[in-house]
């Protein structure tokens, strides 16, 4: 990360908080605290999985129907005649 990259980042943080501040929308840090959940939970971990072994089937289905199609189709070794 670049000095300005920090920099930009840094500045969209604040000017964040400050608006938040300002639609008194921040709350209280014992809120915060409060609201906090901690880690991820079972729930969201086993989704995870679930989406990432969803994609991983697919992934294999068409990779198995390419491969398959790609064994059928004959190549077209002919040259093609080159314009003068």
């Amino acid at each position: 990360m670049n000095n300005f990259t920090m920099v930009a980042s840094a500045s969209t943080h604040q000017l964040y908080d400050a608006l938040l501040g300002l639609a008194g929308r921040r709350g209280r840090a014992d809120e915060i605290a409060e609201r906090d959940r901690g880690a991820v939970s079972l729930e969201q971990v086993l989704w995870f999985a679930a989406a990432g072994v969803a994609v991983a089937v697919i992934a294999g289905i068409l990779f198995n129907r390419i491969t398959n199609e790609a064994g059928t189709v004959p190549i077209n070794t002919t040259p093609t005649p080159v314009a003068p």
